[in-house]
């Protein structure tokens, strides 16, 4: 997995770096939470960070709850702190969204089960993405189901996800197969479609 390591101690870096490659992942170091936040942008960026709490500028509970704000694919966030494992310090964790809390000094097989535990979830998060792809709709009259089983008019259900309104319209294939017929057996002009648009 591709893992981001912030820390800004030189040794500790080296060990964190070190400990994350032996577990055959692939790493990028960096030393504050604001380049971790750039590197983090990026639209292949890493899915699981491995954080000190104490860094300079953005500490590491700040940076948690950027990545918890931003709209991309959920990224696994695991805190390291030489602080004792307290109630409250595991609250302030919780609260700023952190899926793991670790003391320092590392130990590796900690680290490893962890990062096993990141891994079965971003799998997860994959799949409950790619099941939310696919949109049920009905073959005859075109409405759409949702996550609530509820059944709307697909113009309904695009205004609701993404704010879209709609004009409506007929396209060439349906005013040649559904109006033109209908307009003719009528006995009323139906032009051909683009002869109707230049008329407009």
């Amino acid at each position: 997995m591709k893992v981001l390591a912030v820390e800004d101690d030189p040794v500790a870096q080296l060990v964190l770096e070190a400990s994350l490659r032996s577990l055959g992942h692939e790493v990028t170091v960096l030393a504050d939470g604001a380049a971790a936040w750039e590197a983090l942008q990026a639209t292949d960026g890493p899915r699981v960070v491995v954080s000190d709490w104490m860094l300079p500028g953005i500490d590491g509970l700040e940076l948690c709850r950027r990545v918890r704000s931003a709209k991309r694919d959920y990224v696994y966030f695991i805190l390291l702190s030489q602080r004792s494992a307290s109630d409250e310090n595991h609250e302030a964790a919780l609260a700023a969204g952190v899926d793991d809390f670790l003391s320092k000094p590392v130990d590796l097989r900690e680290l490893r089960m962890r990062l096993r535990v990141a891994e079965r979830i971003i799998d997860y998060t994959r799949q409950v993405r790619q099941l939310e792809s696919f949109l049920p709709i009905c073959s005859y009259c075109k409405n759409v189901r949702d996550d609530k089983n509820y059944w709307q008019r697909i113009e309904t259900f695009l205004h609701a996800r993404t704010g879209t309104n709609f004009s409506h319209g007929v396209c060439p294939e349906c005013y040649e197969s559904q109006i033109r017929p209908m307009l003719t057996a009528e006995g009323m002009e139906a032009p051909p479609y683009e002869e109707m648009l230049r008329r407009r």
